[in-house]
């Protein structure tokens, strides 16, 4: 938000806020939502902050609006997948709890989507015959949805549910250098979501976005993402990628025996950069696929 909202403001936004203190079972006295803040709103709001161990000052500044927004996302409200800075919220708490009981372990449940949650969902998702993509979109959450009475009051915590998978592979992407090369526009809009994801897994993970081929000598691996085969590709392998299913499989046979300045060309749908489960989606697939190509021999070193 731009301007905090304070005692004696009237109008839509201060509307947005009763709604979401009314809906998180704030009372907001007779009036209700009258768009006014006084009286039994601002009380609200100090008791909102105050459980939220927020400075209680009855300002919604942007620490108190971005924790309102956390506390009224519905699971299934938006699309729930790995980036940095991390989703977080009362919907991902919400997910994590379900999947802990159902078995599928992302550890205490913090309401932060990180790595371990990621990849509980790949599991869940694989469990019930959806695509592993990690992405909680409206199908998995209807899956989960669908399963409530097997979770719903139960320990979200329970110890039994806490022993956490491994996560992506975080060291392979830390000490291996990769480049991304875009193609067009989508290429970058999607490229750009698989260096994030790797970072979000990895924080120090050496992976560039770029719009030309780099220079001799080229460290590590290089993919040309793009929504065409380049007319003079030469004997440079062609890695197809759809969101659909897993590439893994087609990486290791790009790159098999390949230097470390290997470099393979990854076609993605075209358009696909307009659909965001679908451009994550992609990311997922080709970040799994690097990943597994890193994992599976001699990593290209980062210089």
């Amino acid at each position: 938000m731009v301007q905090p909202i304070t005692q004696g403001d009237r109008g839509p936004a201060v509307e947005d806020v009763q709604k979401r203190l009314l809906s998180l079972g704030f009372d907001l006295g007779p009036t209700g939502i009258d768009g006014v803040f006084l009286g039994a709103t601002l009380t609200a709001v100090r008791s909102f902050q105050r459980d939220r161990d927020l400075a209680e000052d009855g300002v919604v500044g942007d620490e108190t609006w971005s924790a309102l927004v956390d506390a009224t996302f519905r699971l299934g409200d938006r699309l729930l997948y790995l980036k940095h800075p991390y989703l977080h919220g009362a919907d991902v708490h919400r997910l994590q709890g379900a999947l802990n009981v159902l078995g599928f372990a992302c550890g205490e449940p913090d309401g932060i989507f990180g790595a371990f949650t990621e990849r509980a969902v790949g599991e869940f998702q694989a469990n019930v015959g959806l695509p592993a993509d990690g992405i909680a979109g409206p199908d998995t959450v209807g899956a989960i949805e669908r399963l409530r009475h097997v979770w719903d009051g139960k320990d979200p915590a329970a110890p039994a549910a806490l022993t956490i998978a491994p996560a992506r592979a975080a060291e392979v992407l830390r000490r291996s250098a990769v480049t991304l090369v875009c193609g067009d526009r989508c290429a970058r809009a999607v490229a750009e979501r698989v260096a994030n994801l790797a970072r979000a897994a990895e924080p120090e993970a050496s992976i560039d976005v770029s719009d030309r081929m780099p220079g001799a000598p080229a460290y590590g691996l290089v993919l040309h993402l793009s929504c065409g085969v380049p007319r003079t590709h030469g004997r440079v392998p062609v890695i197809a990628v759809s969101p659909e299913a897993s590439a893994e499989g087609r990486f290791i046979a790009a790159f098999r025996g390949a230097d470390p300045e290997a470099i393979a060309i990854v076609l993605i749908p075209e358009d696909s950069c307009e659909r965001e489960h679908e451009a994550q989606g992609l990311a997922v697939r080709i970040l799994d696929g690097v990943c597994a190509v890193l994992s599976a021999g001699p990593a290209p070193v980062v210089p």
